[in-house]
């Protein structure tokens, strides 16, 4: 098998599933390069609805350029509200157009008149009884545009891999349902090592990997600023390390902010200055954790050459529901896979109706069993975790689930001289960079 890049095995992904060469070029030249558009599963009632009994009111929004937290931050700044008063469904990509819905609790229709937010484009939808909380969608559409692409004649080879990895489908494509790097950060990937620290209960040094560890792809005056922050945090002068970072690196300032109001000399301290950010970002570390763990078990699937889009004996595989058009795993509904059971299940995974899956490791994670089994504990013991270790305080606690090891989409490409032009839709949670990392084969460091 290829192998991935460095930065690519930093969070857990080892290898490619396609060996033929990739078309190169580059991904988000221009914002518009990069096209999300949800696919909804949220009903709201006219926006006439009753304000008292329907308090939130939902808006969709296209976005140019806007992290989703920085966009939240900002629009909740413009309306003069807490940004807690404003949910989603997903976090999208930054340098992308995307489309989202957006509730904003006791907000009305008339205080979005004139609000002064740079690129950006607000529908009301209407009212609902609640607020959208995370993973309240089918999933993405997705429209992607490779630019300077110096060998799209490679196209139709790599696809073809992927269509026999998925199962031989003509047109139906798939890859491991890996994490991207956007999960651990896209060019800070440090997420999942806070998130380790979080479960381990090592409260400062979860602190210290998120506010002063440099990386080697962060611009060079961050690092710097990173480097004079750790000397301050050695010598426990908080202030000192607020002092050295720069202002748009806001959540660890939070951070710091925090150790210099509490003292920093114990572990709650450090507990608390993690809770200083958005309760969506301290959620985001733990999930990183698991995540990081749920690639190194694909990884080693995949090693040991174990199939994807069928079950061998011990896997746990879920059924499917189709919501909005999509086809999307439904992980209450799960089944073990005995050794009598594997053709009659393969043959539901062969329809679309079951996903073999592993887990996103929680206090309520059953591990699977036979090799499967093997590979959820090796990787679980190599990195000291258990599923008890996640029975956490406030936003950090994780009941886990589970997630299939595999993603299946239709897949049109176009080829217009040196551009690639890709769309497809993928279920909530799963990457189109992943997807388009093995059409590409190019080192994510380099974008």
């Amino acid at each position: 098998m290829r192998e991935a890049y460095p930065v690519e095995r930093a969070v857990g992904i080892e290898h490619f599933v396609s060996d033929a060469d990739g078309v190169g070029g580059h991904i988000r030249e221009e914002d518009a390069d990069f096209r999300v558009r949800e696919v909804e599963r949220f009903d709201a009632e006219p926006v006439g609805a009753d304000p008292g009994a329907y308090p939130y009111l939902v808006v969709r929004a296209t976005l140019r350029g806007w992290d989703t937290n920085d966009f939240a931050r900002r629009l909740s700044d413009a309306l003069g509200i807490s940004r807690e008063r404003v949910s989603w469904a997903g976090t999208k990509d930054k340098h992308a157009v995307t489309t989202q819905l957006f509730s904003l609790r006791k907000v009305d229709a008339e205080d979005l008149d004139g609000l002064d937010v740079r690129d950006v484009d607000l529908d009301v939808v209407g009212r609902a009884g609640r607020g959208l909380e995370f993973g309240d969608l089918a999933g993405n559409a997705f429209e992607i545009t490779v630019r300077d692409a110096d060998r799209p004649a490679n196209a139709p080879a790599v696809r073809e891999q992927l269509e026999a990895f998925g199962g031989g489908d003509p047109g139906t494509v798939g890859v491991p349902d890996f994490f991207g790097q956007q999960r651990f950060g896209s060019h800070r990937p440090v997420t999942h090592e806070v998130g380790l620290a979080v479960v381990r209960g090592e409260w400062e040094a979860a602190v210290r990997a998120y506010v002063v560890e440099p990386y080697e792809t962060e611009p060079e005056d961050t690092r710097r600023a990173r480097r004079e922050a750790a000397d301050a945090f050695a010598a426990r002068d908080w202030r000192g390390v607020v002092e050295a970072l720069p202002r748009r690196l806001g959540f660890e300032r939070a951070m710091a902010n925090r150790l210099a109001e509490r003292g920093g000399d114990a572990p709650e301290d450090f507990r608390a200055a993690l809770e200083a950010v958005p309760s969506n970002l301290q959620r985001l570390f733990v999930n990183a954790a698991q995540s990081y763990a749920f690639n190194r078990i694909l990884s080693e699937r995949l090693e040991r050459g174990l199939p994807f889009d069928r079950p061998v004996a011990g896997d746990v595989v879920c059924f499917s529901e189709t919501v909005s058009g999509l086809t999307v795993p439904d992980t209450d509904r799960e089944q073990r896979v005995t050794e009598s059971r594997v053709e009659t299940v393969a043959r539901h995974c062969e329809r679309g109706r079951a996903f073999v899956t592993a887990p996103l490791v929680g206090t309520a994670t059953e591990l699977g069993a036979g090799e499967p089994g093997e590979i959820e504990r090796e990787v679980l013991d190599d990195l000291d975790l258990s599923p008890g270790d996640f029975d956490l305080p406030g936003e950090f606690d994780s009941t886990g689930t589970r997630r299939p090891v595999l993603v299946r989409t239709d897949l049109d490409v176009a080829i217009e001289d040196e551009a690639v032009t890709f769309e497809f839709s993928l279920p909530k949670g799963s990457y189109a960079t992943v997807v388009l990392r093995e059409f590409l084969k190019t080192d994510p460091a380099d974008e």
